[in-house]
């Protein structure tokens, strides 16, 4: 019975954003000089997008079925040598495979940070002046949040 739940459950979440998500744009001059790994564009060699919770990848699937293009991931997982490289904290979502820092060519970050604020799997929301990209993560919200947490936004 709890196989039955869960794979209902699956089911629904996918069924929401997967359709929209499979029809998102991913070529073209917008996306010229990134490569692929595991599905995603990473904006460099370095970026790790292997390792992300289906959670995380959930929340992904909703950014890229919302506006219709793929995301271009400039920093996922990170091993603890390459996060303190970076000026990542000791606690960083990124080494728990729970973060991601992204961009989606041709849509303005506010829009992203818009959107991420409504995302119920978004529980942390990070933006970087000067950088193009934006932080999520799928940290658990503090309890009677409605909003993610958010740094420098």
């Amino acid at each position: 019975m709890k196989r039955l739940v869960l794979a209902l459950l699956a089911t629904a979440l996918l069924g929401g954003c997967l359709p929209f998500a499979l029809f998102a744009a991913g070529g073209g001059s917008a996306y010229r000089g990134y490569q692929q790994s595991w599905g995603t564009y990473v904006a460099h060699k370095d970026v790790n997008a292997f390792c992300l919770t289906p959670k995380l990848r959930l929340a992904i699937l909703e950014f890229e079925g919302y506006f219709g293009r793929k995301i271009v991931l400039n920093s996922g997982y990170r091993d603890p040598f390459y996060n303190g490289r970076v000026g990542g904290t000791d606690d960083s979502y990124h080494m728990k495979c729970m973060a991601a820092d992204f961009f989606i060519p041709g849509v303005p970050k506010q829009k992203l940070i818009a959107f991420a604020a409504r995302q119920h799997a978004v529980g942390g929301l990070g933006c970087y002046p000067g950088k193009q990209f934006i932080h999520i993560d799928v940290r658990d919200r503090p309890h009677g949040w409605n909003r993610p947490v958010t740094f420098s936004c």
